[in-house]
């Protein structure tokens, strides 16, 4: 028997955001959303983020783009995390943001620039934190 649209979706955006997001997320869901994360999830994680077009990679720095141009910060600062499964580096999201600049302005490179550099603070912050295996 073949795993759902739903199922699917759901394994793929547990693997670009992680279990801790997804759970925090799943949690919050109401009868106002119950449809709305529905539909992300069978046809944004199960459809776009499962295509063998882009590789995980490719398709991060595409969202990051897509997001820093059009100035969606929750959604740049939750992906720019995502990196950290994707594979996409902090050089490919550099290169990115500038490319933001160009196409998108620099007013939005510049919040963009921001985000993405208090994002691997968080980011560098929590690994500093955690128990090294000594």
């Amino acid at each position: 028997m073949s795993e759902s649209r739903y199922d699917v979706g759901m394994k793929t955006r547990r693997s670009v955001l992680g279990d801790a997001h997804v759970d925090r997320a799943t949690q919050k869901i109401t009868e106002i959303d119950e449809g709305f994360q529905r539909y992300i999830t069978e046809n944004v994680w199960n459809g776009v983020w499962t295509s063998d077009a882009f590789t995980k990679r490719e398709r991060s720095i595409v969202t990051i783009a897509l997001l820093a141009g059009l100035g969606h910060e929750e959604e740049l600062a939750m992906h720019i995390r995502a990196t950290l499964n994707t594979g996409a580096t902090r050089e490919d999201i550099r290169e990115t943001l500038m490319h933001v600049a160009v196409y998108a302005g620099v007013p939005a490179a510049n919040t963009a620039f921001r985000i993405a550099k208090q994002t691997y603070a968080e980011i560098d912050a929590a690994s500093d934190a955690s128990p090294k295996g000594e």
